[in-house]
């Protein structure tokens, strides 16, 4: 084998190790994206969650809410995190309609979405 093929394998091989070490312990942090990085990093996360996940490991997922709000009813309180997802204006200020909701019973996701949030709001 020439020396010059060796040294292109042993590039070759060192980019890979160096990209796979990369890819393994990078951790996504939500709070230094910029707000597109951070629409799209919150839609796939949000398909990636589970029904009756914890508020606090959905919370250190996706970083701080842009929007909460939450109500005490009489089977309980729901609290609803809102996290941006999708561009709707132009303006500067991030709104619900910007946003997917989940709501949360006692710490517990019970439900995500515009049609989960339109239900909560005739509770």
């Amino acid at each position: 084998m020439s020396k010059m093929l060796k040294v292109i394998i042993i590039g070759f091989a060192v980019y890979v190790a160096a990209a796979a070490l990369v890819l393994h312990f990078y951790q996504a942090d939500p709070e230094n994206m910029s707000w597109q990085e951070r629409e799209t990093f919150n839609l796939k996360q949000i398909g990636r969650l589970d029904l009756g996940a914890d508020k606090g490991d959905v919370i250190r997922l996706l970083g701080s809410p842009d929007i909460s709000e939450a109500k005490a009813t009489d089977n309980g309180e729901v609290l609803i995190l809102f996290y941006r997802t999708h561009h709707v204006k132009s303006d500067g200020i991030t709104t619900r309609d910007e946003c997917t909701p989940l709501l949360f019973k006692d710490d517990k996701l019970i439900a995500w979405g515009a049609d989960a949030y339109s239900e909560y709001q005739s509770f």
